[in-house]
């Protein structure tokens, strides 16, 4: 068969690659503990279940406009409003089947053949694929353990050229869970504006933070104008599979966005926005008891691999991952993750799934019990002992 060659240029995830495999061991008997997925261990709160459940009864099981229901988007935007503190119409969203088409259409809609589009690396391994599907140059920005995995700004600055369409950004962060600050938040806003850059805020952590207050680029003066805010339900309210996201921009911009998905999706199932709404405006007790858990989980990994020798773990303001330096293990970081499943039947990540500065680096998500965690580490510390 011979494919498109565009084709050659999209990229994946390899957590699902690796969890596939563990998925194969586990057939033929094995014991795996799975901490390669990022996915909340939680089930979506009952209210919501049961707000879908009403809706599909009382007949929300058709086609609707492909931005979104104007309820929802009404919802949402009054949502951003309280959330990031920054003024938004129901105009500025788009609503999406989960997180990824916005990172898909925004850099579909902006970005042409030769733009340059910088981003986080170690980063979320689709922003490096879609730049490169869409024929753009893709920029990492690397994000250093010295630095509490932020951008340098300055470094940042040194990347930017005449040819720079779209800074893209994430905090809290997905592999490493480092958090920008106000202060980096201004300096690349300082940048976006200064050179004429649209953003790509990518916020789906945004409920999921330790220490401080989240704070979105978007809510800057002259950014709302440039910015792509981009948020999901999978993180905050355990709804991975339910493929529920949203985009905030310029009304222009979103219009563009919602002809994309009447070219791929045509709308986001009904039901679920009505599901969408119940999340958003009822309560948020089980999100916060959910992050209090995440948080406990978190002292419990970190202490517990900074006890094993060669490897060391600073310990995370926000998401669920921690991001270990295995340097001193003497291992590559691809073989010792590989040999860590194979071996010690614990499914983790190599830092360089997340980009070629992960290297040195593992990815664990402790999005597991606090036993199993505490059993993994056991495994990980006979294994390297």
């Amino acid at each position: 068969m011979i494919l498109a060659k565009r084709m050659a240029n999209l990229g994946t995830e390899t957590a699902f690659e690796v969890l596939a495999r563990a998925k194969q061991l586990e057939a033929e008997g094995r014991d795996i503990i799975h901490l390669e997925i990022g996915e909340p261990d939680f089930d979506t709160p009952q209210h919501i279940i049961d707000a879908a459940y009403q809706a599909m009864n009382d007949g929300w099981t058709h086609y609707g406009p492909s931005a979104g229901d104007p309820e929802f988007r009404a919802v949402i935007a009054d949502h951003i409003s309280t959330s990031r503190g920054y003024l938004v119409s129901p105009d500025n969203v788009v609503v999406v089947p989960g997180g990824k088409p916005i990172i898909y259409w925004g850099i579909t809609a902006l970005v042409d053949p030769g733009d340059e589009v910088i981003y986080p690396n170690p980063g979320f391994p689709i922003y490096e694929s879609m730049i490169n599907f869409v024929g753009a140059t893709p920029v990492p920005a690397p994000l250093r353990e010295v630095n509490e995995f932020r951008f340098d700004v300055d470094e940042l600055a040194s990347l930017v050229t005449p040819k720079t369409k779209m800074i893209i950004i994430n905090s809290p962060q997905n592999p490493t869970g480092g958090v920008l600050s106000k202060d980096d938040l201004e300096a690349i806003a300082r940048l976006a504006i200064e050179n004429d850059i649209w953003i790509m805020s990518d916020e789906p952590y945004e409920q999921v933070l330790y220490e401080g207050e989240h704070h979105s680029i978007a809510a800057l003066d002259g950014m709302a104008e440039r910015t792509i805010l981009l948020d999901c339900f999978s993180k905050t309210f355990a709804m991975t599979g339910w493929r529920l996201g949203y985009g905030v921009m310029p009304a222009e911009l979103a219009a563009a966005i919602a002809k994309l998905q009447t070219n791929c999706t045509s709308c986001v199932t009904s039901f679920v926005q009505r599901a969408g709404i119940a999340a958003l405006q009822g309560p948020m007790d089980e999100t916060r008891a959910m992050v209090a858990e995440f948080k406990r989980r978190r002292d419990v990994v970190v202490d517990g691999l900074n006890d094993i020798p060669g490897i060391s773990c600073l310990r995370p303001l926000g998401a669920f991952y921690v991001f270990p330096n295995v340097t001193e293990t003497g291992f590559d970081s691809r073989e010792l993750a590989k040999k860590i499943l194979e071996e010690a039947n614990v499914a983790v990540l190599s830092g360089t799934a997340f980009g070629e500065y992960g290297h040195g680096y593992l990815r664990l998500s402790y999005a597991n019990s606090v036993e199993n965690i505490q059993e993994a580490l056991r495994r990980i510390k006979e294994f390297l002992t």
